[in-house]
């Protein structure tokens, strides 16, 4: 059960802070050259429609009747273009004639400057080249030069083929294909661990979900709900309830974070997945109703009556490392609305914990310290200032949401406890060396 507050003004505010953390990259312009036959007039035109329409998506063109002017070398126009370096494709529009004449053209001689050889085809980087396909045969294959009949090509044949495959061509201009390979990962937890870490039923969950969440799946509530009780309850199963045997407790605290991180990690690819695919508002109930869970987890277990606040410091760490790195990941997604509801909801207190006037608390309530880290972390004769962070830091292996992203979403959290009421936050990632 979640309460959530009006806020006038924080949700402009959130967006406007983490548009200012985040850093964006500036896609660089891409430059085209086009190489094609005079076939007919009407077949100029045609590709002057394609240079205008790839002008008008951002591209740099370079065509003949834009910039081979008077007094040019109109036969060392084309070789200079294509072995340009600014250039970053070369455009080859098949038709029949053009086939014709590049396969019947030597290097240096011919009578149209826009037809490429064999010879300076060899002469650059063979994916530079796109071939544009405006014919087929009799047989039912692509009219191509000889030396092209085994490249990939783009079906523009028809005007219906051109819409159909304009966007592919764009893409492949910009270098941003439709369909990507993902980066490839890291081996899962439970067969790198040196400790046991039987979280292979929450990576089996997690691949299932992932699978429903990305074919459309019907159900994807269910696979959803299946993914994020295994989480919970893993988590919940190294809670401690009776007196460790143990000799250091700081040893114990940092083993069960590092049994933990593992569902650190789940939850992260869980939101970096769904964050910019889900309905926000869905997601957002979903998100909040985690993080209550998560809250649960750092707090004593109802059924021990006799307890020492230091068995619950694991996972007060994990519960504080784990919201830090929601908040990245949703800052990554541009996941704003959800932040807001995080930032703007009240919390309810597990049952435990209920020994307060109120029933709920804010998302400082997230926060989490332990002092236990100091004997196993801090270098001899030094205090940590913050032992928690300095684990977290260790602990920050993930390329996609590298230390400075969690600091970042620290920082966030920080700025948001100064206009929240009743909220407070020490930013500990930032007292790290």
């Amino acid at each position: 059960m979640t309460k959530k507050c009006s806020s006038y003004g924080q949700k402009p505010f959130i967006k406007l802070l983490a548009s200012t953390i985040l850093r964006r990259e500036s896609m660089d312009e891409p430059k085209v050259f086009i190489s094609y036959s005079w076939s007919d007039q009407s077949h100029q035109e045609l590709v002057k429609h394609w240079a205008d329409r790839l002008v008008a998506d951002g591209v740099d063109v370079v065509l003949d009747i834009y910039d081979l002017k008077e007094g040019h070398d109109k036969y060392a126009f084309m070789e200079r273009m294509v072995t340009d370096s600014s250039v970053t494709h070369v455009l080859v529009v098949c038709d029949k004639k053009y086939a014709e004449k590049a396969n019947a053209r030597k290097a240096g001689v011919g009578t149209e400057s826009q037809i490429i050889s064999s010879e300076v085809y060899e002469k650059v980087e063979q994916s530079k080249f796109i071939p544009i396909v405006c014919e087929f045969g009799d047989d039912g294959e692509p009219i191509l030069p000889a030396f092209m009949k085994s490249r990939m090509w783009i079906n523009f044949s028809s005007s219906e083929a051109e819409n159909e495959n304009w966007e592919q061509l764009v893409r492949l201009i910009y270098g941003k294909p439709q369909h990507v390979k993902p980066k490839k990962g890291k081996a899962p937890t439970f067969i790198t661990s040196e400790t046991p870490v039987p979280t292979s039923e929450v990576f089996a969950k997690f691949n299932s979900l992932k699978q429903a969440v990305l074919l459309d799946k019907k159900g994807i509530n269910h696979y959803r709900r299946d993914f994020i009780d295994s989480c919970i309850s893993y988590a919940d199963t190294l809670r401690v309830r009776e007196r460790p045997n143990v000799d250091s407790m700081g040893e114990k605290v940092l083993e069960d974070c590092g049994k933990l991180k593992a569902i650190r990690d789940h939850l992260c690819d869980w939101i970096l997945l769904e964050g910019e695919i889900t309905d926000p508002e869905h997601l957002s109930e979903t998100v909040i109703e985690v993080l209550e869970k998560l809250r649960e987890l750092k707090s004593r277990p109802p059924e021990i009556n006799s307890w020492n606040d230091t068995w619950f410091e694991a996972h007060a760490v994990f519960v504080y490392e784990t919201f830090l790195y929601i908040i990245a990941a949703l800052l990554k997604s541009g996941a704003y609305s959800i932040l807001h509801d995080i930032y703007s909801s009240h919390y309810l207190l597990p049952s435990s914990d209920r020994y307060r006037q109120s029933n709920f608390e804010r998302f400082d309530c997230f926060y989490g310290y332990s002092e236990s880290l100091q004997s196993v972390l801090a270098p001899e004769g030094r205090r940590l200032n913050a032992p928690a962070a300095e684990l977290l830091k260790r602990q920050a292996d993930r390329e996609d949401l590298p230390f400075g992203d969690i600091m970042q979403a620290e920082l966030l959290t920080l700025l948001m406890s100064f206009i929240t009421p009743d909220t407070r936050w020490y930013p500990q990632t930032g007292f790290v060396e």
